[in-house]
């Protein structure tokens, strides 16, 4: 479908060597984008480029330190420089520590929300004049569950990403005139590997989530690569500001 179709765009997704930021570049690979995935780990990497090229499409690995500022917009730069454009950008990089609030060292808050939400200011940033430059661009912010719900293990997560999505509240307004469309995507309990440390910490969590998620399973990265290639093409050119929740209904349900 012509809406669908991301031939000859370029999209740039941070933390993209695996779990969710994996599943949504192999749905834009798939839909035609050249796929660059941006993170620390070149091993990983490795692997993920390998299932990216098996569908047929261009993908690369740049390696950049997510916190870093100069590494972030160099990354960027780099990009756009390279493929002479970009189009797309995924800010799906995160990290948690899971403490009470009152166990927590202003260290370990700040390194989360460096990474889950500075970085993300600092990328969205970097791409904009690439972006405006050709006419128009898709950022997708990736949230999570406690965008909406609270949490008393993971408050500097929780305030992340809360403020993530109103962040990309405050782009999507600011950008609309330059047809960049900023969205949210927020995911539920999805099986990466993030969450099964979770399960390991958090005792009775596996059990509490399949209680409470009408579809009685966790989630699959494979399962963004749908909500990934919708925000990324045409078909959402009047979708922006949105935070859209895949949690196969679990923040919907009593």
């Amino acid at each position: 479908m012509p809406n669908f179709d991301l031939t000859q765009r370029v999209a740039f997704v941070t933390g993209g060597n695996g779990g969710i930021g994996l599943g949504m570049a192999k749905g834009m690979a798939e839909a035609g984008a050249t796929v660059v995935i941006a993170g620390r780990n070149k091993a990983k990497a490795d692997k993920a480029l390998a299932e990216l090229r098996g569908l047929g499409g261009t993908a690369d690995f740049v390696e950049f330190d997510v916190v870093d500022e100069v590494s972030c917009r160099k990354a960027i730069d780099a990009t756009a420089q390279r493929f002479g454009r970009l189009d797309i950008l995924v800010n799906n990089a995160g990290t948690s520590v899971r403490k009470p609030p009152q166990d927590l060292t202003a260290a370990e808050w700040h390194h989360v929300m460096n990474t889950n939400l500075t970085s993300a200011f600092v990328c969205s940033q970097a791409a904009y004049p690439h972006m405006k430059s050709v006419g128009g661009g898709k950022v997708i912010n990736i949230g999570s569950m406690m965008s909406i719900f609270a949490s008393s293990y993971a408050a500097p997560y929780a305030a992340s990403k809360g403020g993530i999505v109103q962040m990309g509240r405050a782009m999507a307004v600011a950008w609309a005139k330059d047809n960049i469309q900023v969205n949210m995507i927020l995911p539920g309990w999805i099986d990466t590997e993030l969450t099964r440390t979770a399960r390991e910490q958090v005792p009775g969590l596996h059990e509490r989530v399949l209680a409470r998620t009408p579809a009685g399973r966790w989630g699959a990265p494979a399962d963004f690569a749908g909500i990934a290639v919708f925000l990324a093409s045409r078909a959402s050119d009047f979708v922006t500001g949105a935070a859209i929740p895949v949690d196969g209904g679990f923040s919907v349900q009593t």
